[in-house]
């Protein structure tokens, strides 16, 4: 029986886990934990680039114009 903090995972699941951790000479535990590494830096960047969006809609910026305004904040800054 898994614990609140032990993921559960079927048995081909676990199956090809430890085949791919032996594959890579690496344990499963390391494999897991990069995948969960992964799926939450996934997720943080899933929700930086939602706030851009909404905020670039807010001010009713297109990607068009990205270019200029790189080039006007490079310019302010004396770049």
């Amino acid at each position: 029986m898994a614990t609140p903090n032990q993921p559960q995972l079927s048995d081909s699941q676990l199956a090809e886990l430890e085949k791919l951790a032996r594959a890579q000479e690496r344990s499963v535990d390391e494999v897991l934990s990069e995948a969960v590494d992964r799926y939450i830096r996934d997720k943080q960047w899933e929700a930086v680039k939602r706030y851009g969006v909404a905020k670039s809609r807010e001010r009713g910026l297109t990607e068009g114009d990205v270019a200029r305004l790189i080039a006007e904040s490079r310019a302010e800054r004396g770049r």
